[in-house]
């Protein structure tokens, strides 16, 4: 009786987290620079711009001139403090639940409910629209600075990342790493429908390229100055040494001597 009592208990509080951290998330990020966009579109630019009384006046009057010229501006403004308010956002939510349940390495079942398992779901979630709203906006390269604010990874100086499914959590990279079009970082694999949730950090050392359509499975270590070529995957808890080229499924090295 007891345990059904808990097991409610930690269902409803995982209901009211998914729902208040998409609030957060979602709904205040539109809605604060939302409102700021909206009152100078009414205050500002309809009247100075849109009720002009001719063409010209928007070119001779001062006052509809400046609007004109700082209208892009101001939609740029409004969209980085939509990104900005993403970011501390997900801080607040991401920072409550490692005080909850830190994350760490290990082996997640998911025969029975448990905290590990319950946050590792509300971190998945949190983590897919910013991740997107990141990647898609005109400014791609802030997404790595999201994932280093937040502390769901630690990627170094002059490391990219283009679009890819995963990549958001437990990697470690060090500096100039490129990582191509749908490479998937996968720190977290499920082992079949309903199996078990294998999550381990990725560590990647310095200078690394890994090219498009690839895999690296949870686990995975690699070295300093490696390039791995295109549709390569390396498995979990793989080894793969610096100053070398690998390809292939499994990976291996292009050439066995220097």
């Amino acid at each position: 009786m007891k345990s059904k009592t808990n097991l409610k208990k930690m269902k409803y509080h995982s209901i009211l987290l998914y729902g208040i951290s998409f609030f957060l998330i979602y709904f205040v990020s539109f809605g604060i620079p939302g409102i700021l966009f909206i009152t100078f579109i009414n205050s500002f630019f309809i009247p100075q711009v849109l009720n002009a009384s001719n063409f010209l006046d928007l070119f001779t009057n001062l006052n509809s001139l400046i609007i004109l010229i700082i209208t892009p501006i101001i939609i740029i403004v409004c969209y980085l403090l939509h990104l900005f308010i993403i970011a501390i956002n997900l801080k607040i939510v991401f920072y409550y639940t490692e005080k909850k349940e830190p994350t760490r390495d290990g082996i997640i079942p998911r025969d029975f409910p448990n905290k590990a398992l319950k946050f590792y779901h509300v971190r998945s979630f949190i983590l897919k629209y910013p991740k997107w709203a990141f990647s898609k906006s005109p400014f791609p390269w802030l997404t790595i600075k999201l994932f280093n604010f937040i502390g769901a990874n630690q990627m170094g100086k002059g490391t990219t990342l283009e679009e890819q499914v995963v990549g958001d959590k437990l990697i470690k990279t060090g500096k100039n790493c490129y990582f191509g079009v749908n490479s998937a970082l996968a720190s977290h694999l499920v082992e079949g429908i309903s199996g078990n949730v294998n999550f381990f950090t990725i560590k990647i050392g310095n200078n690394v390229t890994f090219s498009a359509f690839g895999l690296v499975g949870p686990g995975t270590e690699i070295g300093d100055n490696v390039a791995i070529l295109p549709i390569s995957a390396a498995p979990k808890h793989n080894q793969l040494r610096s100053n070398n080229y690998y390809f292939g499924l499994p990976v291996r090295k292009i050439f066995k001597k220097k």
